[in-house]
């Protein structure tokens, strides 16, 4: 391994664009008076990017569409030094979008529109040699299984948003990240890994599962949360940075509580992304 772990990350690049406002709106509610952002975003691009920040060097495997929102949403990913010769632009899909509800407390709602991310085939993919691999569940699954099945690594998956994922998928995974609504959509077949589980709560911390049982519980430090979008990004870039540098199971796992924390405290889901520095 070189002195700075190689990882690479195969997922979505979108633009987010946030309103912010007093509370969120119940079903059919309109709520006024809210403030409008726009920021680099994406699953994958965020986990490129917190892992860049956090001491990886990172290449990113994804796809945006031909138009400008592509410009604004890959800038914090070139400013931060990430590898972005595997983003290709499809001339037929728009760039991904992600609509984000953020109330005072720090709390969001989401609907994405995928856009370009849809078209992110096995194919293209080009990991390139890396010690690590993470993927999250924002790109066809077809292309999640090509990424895990050909290489030969550390594999993290973030089964999130929740969906089904073939147990093909789960059995070659070293470790999978979810809350509690993935888990629940998983249900029994995240038996099928027989790598690490990492379940995160919140606010509550997360632990750390070996074959069902725990081996590590962390909490995150105490903050006043401006915009959680990224936190859990933050988490999974962090936590399998940590396993990868070799960390043992329960400093790594306080170790991406700390980080997911600090993503909470700053707008926006790159710009909120903390560099190893605060941490350390």
């Amino acid at each position: 391994m070189s002195a700075r772990p190689r990882i690479a990350v195969v997922g979505s690049v979108n633009l987010d664009l946030v309103a912010t406002a007093a509370r969120l709106p119940l079903p059919g509610e309109t709520v006024t008076e809210a403030v409008l952002g726009r920021y680099p975003g994406g699953k994958g691009a965020n986990q490129a990017l917190a892992a860049q920040r956090l001491g990886a060097d990172v290449r990113l495997i994804g796809r945006t569409g031909n138009d400008a929102f592509a410009d604004e949403a890959l800038q914090l990913l070139v400013d931060g030094g990430v590898d972005l010769s595997g983003v290709a632009r499809d001339d037929r899909l728009p760039t991904g979008v992600a609509l984000i509800l953020v109330g005072e407390n720090g709390e969001n709602q989401i609907v994405v529109a995928p856009g370009a991310n849809r078209g992110l085939k096995p194919e293209h993919l080009a990991i390139g040699e890396s010690d690590a691999l993470i993927c999250q569940l924002e790109v066809p699954m077809n292309t999640i299984a090509a990424a895990v099945s050909a290489f030969s690594g550390f594999v993290c998956l973030n089964a999130a948003p929740a969906a089904q994922v073939p147990e093909q998928i789960l059995e070659r995974c070293d470790l999978v990240v979810l809350n509690d609504t993935e888990a629940a959509m998983l249900g029994d077949a995240i038996s099928a890994s027989s790598g690490l589980v990492a379940l995160t709560h919140g606010k509550d911390g997360a632990e750390l599962l070996s074959n069902d049982e725990c081996v590590a519980r962390a909490r995150p430090p105490g903050v006043v949360p401006v915009d959680t979008t990224a936190a859990g990004d933050t988490f999974t870039a962090a936590l399998t940075l940590a396993l990868v540098e070799g960390q043992d199971r329960q400093a790594a796992l306080e170790f991406a509580c700390r980080a997911g924390a600090l993503a909470t405290t700053i707008a926006g889901a790159q710009p909120s992304l903390p560099y190893r520095s605060a941490l350390d």
